[in-house]
């Protein structure tokens, strides 16, 4: 996918129509694809590496307007700490193998919710007599399950053995440097 796309799609519905139209079924908000480019970005250092807003932004490619805000919603959730002044910075509030994804998108979109009738107190008038409701609760779970087994530290040694190369700017340049991390 393209910096340019707002969305992810993780499945699809074909239109019955034979037109071969399609529309997402499930969507991850840019926001929360930038978050765990933020989250990446921290994890792919040393532990308690500490790096300028400006820097993951230019790195990761992440609008400033978005940035902030992203950030905002990281340390509201205690995913990221940040400093100011002239040393400041982010750096990761656990330790990489700690945060999850579940994590990163629910500080950023809020608790997962395939459906309205999973929400429970009576959203639903056929909640319990209803043969959809318990696909969905399944389906959701198996999300859920998903995005907790993966850890930001597996995301970080991956990024590692891909073939193509993330930017890892910092590492060569003087502000990663002046905090400690060059090499």
């Amino acid at each position: 996918m393209t910096g340019l796309q707002n969305t992810y799609t993780i499945g699809v519905i074909v239109d019955d129509s034979g037109k071969g139209d399609w529309r997402p079924m499930f969507k991850i908000n840019r926001r929360t694809d930038y978050a765990v480019r933020v989250m990446l970005c921290l994890a792919r250092r040393e532990p308690g590496a500490r790096l300028p807003t400006q820097h993951i932004g230019k790195e990761m490619q992440i609008p400033r307007s978005l940035l902030a805000r992203i950030i905002a919603d990281l340390a509201r959730a205690g995913l990221v700490s940040t400093f100011a002044g002239p040393n400041g910075g982010l750096e990761l509030g656990l330790p990489a193998a700690a945060i999850h994804l579940r994590q990163i998108w629910e500080a950023i979109e809020g608790p997962i919710l395939i459906s309205d009738c999973l929400e429970g107190n009576n959203a639903c008038p056929f909640e319990t007599a209803c043969p959809v409701n318990r696909r969905w609760m399944r389906l959701q779970s198996l999300i859920v399950h998903e995005l907790e087994s993966i850890t930001l530290e597996e995301l970080a040694e991956e990024a590692k053995r891909l073939p193509g190369e993330m930017p890892l700017e910092a590492i060569k340049g003087p502000v990663f440097a002046s905090l400690g991390g060059g090499r």
